[in-house]
């Protein structure tokens, strides 16, 4: 096993040393990429001025020995077009930019040796290599290209065509002049496609046309479309909007025909209606039977009229209309009644309907003005009490009370019974009959000590024993039918028990 590793470390070792070569070289080239700094790119129109310019941004442990601009043009071969020796004067080789193109500064920097062309045109368009002569590293060079702009002038127009059954082009639409070239693209609800053709224009320039084929039908004419055009030149692109042209014979329709002519009606109306591209010239009635029109039809334009119906127009009438593509007509027949058709009215299922949708309207209505109005009373408080109050007490020792063994108790202290249904401060007087006749004598000294205050006006002073009228005694002329009820206790009854005045 080890002698097999000791014959491959020699492999490895190649390896390695390989790599570390691939990794200096494009560690090389990646640093004299970045020592030569250029615009990547400059914009220009035709007669301007542009500056490129160049820079060498590290020369530490290099020598600059000479520096050379390139001219690439975009279809053809490299050419010098500015050279500098510091030992020497700038020249400047034959090119298409000499007498144009000079260094920036005089003398040159040779660390910064921009130049300039003056009235650049479209054929300087290129690329534009600023390469330096070092030592030891060799040449190392920075590129820019020159990009020349013209601004395209755009136009588009429509193509009148006569509907038909095979694609013709429609609209057209050109970006001409333009450079880079334009881009066209197409809007519109009809269907159809698009042809793009580019053409060399002048001086470097280029024209882009565009074609718009499709079916053209009736339905079409008067559908927008629009061309827009997208372009370097432009803060935005530009749409020119048109109108399909597309031209059709006559579509004629006869309107007014109710099916109740009848006999006597007056100022009965027929209309010829037609659309065409272009606009029909010639609208002619007649009858299908090519007699002549009866006696109370008027004929005006496109509008027939009868003054007064009878059997002459029960015939069929016949309208034709005419425009240069050509000619088209449409008919109806007219069925004279002898009698008017009953009106139609409204249906019982509308009339239904409606009362229907009345009253749920009404609902609703009232449903929202009872929720307001309720919704206010609570936001006001009002409504009603949000508590319940105590239920009566019971008192079962007031019905066999005696009149006389006891005071009359404080209001305060009293049944919410006998509050509510007595109108006396005094104690009540004894409803019990029977024992008003057994119990003369007690009943006697009972009733002269009790004052009535119930039947005294407010504020009346306390009326003396005399003025008193005795209790209700019964005597043995008195009727003997009398039975007394039962004796219920109040504290079991919301009504009061008899009182006899």
């Amino acid at each position: 096993m080890a002698t097999h590793d000791a014959r491959n470390w020699p492999d490895c070792t190649k390896m390695i040393g390989l790599l570390f070569l691939v990794s200096s070289i494009l560690t090389q080239q990646g640093a004299s990429g970045q020592r030569v700094k250029a615009e990547p790119e400059v914009l220009s129109y035709p007669g301007q001025k542009v500056n490129l310019r160049c820079a060498f941004t590290d020369a530490t442990g290099i020598q600059l020995t000479m520096v050379t601009w390139i001219y690439e043009p975009t279809d053809g071969e490299r050419m010098n077009i500015a050279v500098f020796h510091p030992n020497y004067e700038p020249n400047y080789p034959d090119s298409p930019v000499k007498g144009r193109v000079s260094f920036t500064t005089n003398p040159p920097n040779l660390k910064s040796p921009s130049i300039q062309i003056t009235d650049v045109r479209m054929t300087d368009e290129g690329k534009y290599i600023c390469e330096y002569a070092t030592y030891p590293r060799g040449n190392e060079q920075g590129i820019t290209i020159l990009v020349m702009l013209a601004k395209p002038q755009n136009s588009a127009s429509v193509v009148t065509v006569v509907a038909g059954a095979k694609p013709v082009v429609v609209a057209r639409c050109e970006s001409a002049d333009g450079r880079p070239p334009a881009k066209l693209t197409w809007v519109t609800t009809g269907s159809g496609n698009a042809t793009f053709v580019d053409k060399p224009g002048a001086e470097n320039t280029v024209t882009v046309t565009s074609e718009y084929r499709m079916v053209p039908t009736a339905a079409d004419n008067g559908k927008d479309i629009s061309c827009v055009v997208t372009h370097r030149t432009q803060v935005k692109d530009e749409g020119l909007l048109m109108k399909l042209a597309i031209q059709y014979p006559p579509q004629v329709t006869i309107i007014g025909y109710d099916n109740n002519w009848y006999i006597g009606r007056t100022n009965a109306v027929l209309t010829c209606q037609a659309t065409a591209n272009p606009a029909p010239f010639s609208v002619t009635w007649k009858t299908m039977s090519g007699t002549e029109m009866p006696e109370t039809v008027q004929l005006k334009d496109n509008v027939l009229k009868v003054l007064k119906v009878d059997d002459s127009v029960n015939t069929t009438f016949v309208c034709e209309v005419v425009n240069r593509i050509g000619t088209s007509k449409d008919q109806v027949a007219v069925i004279v009644r002898g009698t008017r058709l009953p009106g139609k009215g409204p249906t019982t299922g509308t009339i239904i309907g409606a009362i229907i949708g009345v009253i749920l309207l009404l609902a609703i209505i009232g449903t929202a003005i009872a929720m307001y109005r309720k919704h206010k009373n609570k936001l006001n408080g009002d409504g009603p009490p949000k508590y319940k109050p105590p239920p009566p007490k019971k008192n079962n020792n007031t019905a066999n009370r005696p009149v006389n063994s006891n005071p009359a108790p404080a209001a305060e202290t009293r049944p919410l019974q006998s509050q509510y249904y007595s109108t006396q401060s005094a104690p009540e007087p004894v409803t019990n009959l029977d024992g008003y006749h057994d119990d003369d004598d007690d009943a006697g000294v009972a009733v002269d000590d009790l004052h009535y205050y119930s039947a005294a006006p407010s504020g009346w002073d306390d009326p003396a024993n005399s003025e008193v009228p005795p209790p209700y005694v019964r005597t043995d002329s008195d009727p003997q039918d009398y039975h007394p009820g039962p004796n219920i206790n109040r504290g079991d009854s919301f009504v009061s028990s008899a009182m006899f005045v």
